[in-house]
């Protein structure tokens, strides 16, 4: 194993370890936990080193940076989009991944369903309602829901977040929580069994695991800071 492999499998190990640790510590089991490297400005040879390394769950943010990768990546892995999609890009989702994190509008799910590809998604909530951040609120989230059935490709799984940056974790678990109530919420209202919660990133995922986070994008941690 390399210098370059072995700093990405290290850094693997390290998360799976403090993900295991904090499942432990709100009775739960790490298998719950989907570990989803983030790639933005990652190239894909640090790429191939996390699939060596055992890591089977990619999210890009950009739809150009991930047609370079994901078209020339020929290894059996998951690719999740989870950046904010632009309408006139949202063509290019279904040939590009197999789950999508950023759901924010009605308009996006109608586009996405004339593919005709089948798509997994999660609905991307602003819940701290920060102007510089994507997502929608929760009112808009129960009329797309409601609209659901109208839709034929499209399967709707859970909801995700991003809470703004804090340096202590503590801050923000809050958010976390509510999202988790959120979730059983609304599949008691519309009789759903979405289960996914995309929440917690390389400074707060032990947190967001703690509070039920079933999907965690990391980077920074597995990757080392982009340049």
């Amino acid at each position: 194993m390399d210098s370059k492999t072995k700093n990405v499998d290290d850094a693997i190990k390290r998360i799976r370890e403090k993900i295991a640790a904090s499942c432990s510590r709100s009775g739960r089991s790490e298998s719950e936990v989907r570990l989803i490297g983030a790639t933005k400005g990652i190239g894909t040879e640090s790429i191939r080193y996390a699939v060596r390394s055992g890591l089977t769950d990619f999210g890009e943010n950009y739809i150009q940076e991930a047609m370079g990768k994901i078209e020339g990546f020929h290894e059996d892995v998951c690719w999740h989009m989870i950046g904010h999609i632009q309408t006139n890009k949202a063509k290019h989702i279904s040939k590009l991944f197999d789950y999508v994190h950023s759901i924010d509008r009605w308009e996006l799910l109608e586009m996405l369903d004339r593919y005709g590809k089948r798509l997994k998604v999660l609905f991307e909530l602003n819940l701290a309602g920060e102007a510089s951040k994507h997502g929608t609120g929760e009112e808009n989230l129960k009329r797309m829901l409601e609209r659901m059935g109208e839709l034929k490709y499209i399967e709707p799984v859970g909801l995700m977040t991003m809470p703004p940056f804090t340096e202590n974790p503590e801050d923000i678990r809050g958010i976390f929580r509510r999202l988790k109530t959120l979730l059983e919420s609304v599949n008691r209202e519309f009789s759903l069994h979405m289960s996914e919660l995309s929440m917690g990133m390389s400074s707060d995922f032990e947190v967001a695991v703690e509070e039920g986070a079933t999907m965690v994008r990391i980077g920074t941690a597995i990757f080392g800071e982009r340049t």
